[in-house]
């Protein structure tokens, strides 16, 4: 089950927070702050490569109790998730479809923070459901 879910803009600013349990959620913001290295090392050996064509960009650190995986779109937009069980390719395949939606909208300006109900579906039963 996905415990914290994060949106991070191409210049590593949240546009989308949601964990649960409320409880951990400072200790689950410190997970994603600390996986953004992850995610910039990971940037920088993809340049050299000519062909990038991986998001999924997999498992970046575990916990005791934890796993970080990250997901990171062609535009630079950043899935952080913080999970307890480790099946989530398919799990970021529907929360990039579900972003798109979101940027498709006419009236959404990319960049601000992301306020959709549907989207907040979307990550609430990723929330609910066991991977």
């Amino acid at each position: 089950m996905a415990m914290c879910i994060v949106v991070i803009a191409k210049e590593n600013y949240p546009l989308y927070i949601r964990s649960t349990p409320t409880e951990y959620t400072l200790k689950f913001y410190y997970m994603v702050h600390t996986s953004l290295d992850v995610v910039d090392e990971i940037s920088a050996m993809g340049k050299a490569l000519v062909y990038q064509r991986e998001l999924y960009l997999g498992l970046f650190y575990p916990t005791e109790d934890y796993k970080v995986y990250g997901y990171m779109t062609s535009s630079k937009v950043k899935f952080v998730m913080v999970v307890d069980s480790s099946n989530t390719a398919l799990i970021f395949q529907k929360l990039h479809n579900s972003y798109t939606d979101v940027m498709c909208n006419p009236f959404y300006n990319p960049g601000d923070r992301i306020q959709s109900r549907a989207f907040d579906n979307t990550v609430t039963l990723m929330m609910i459901q066991v991977c």
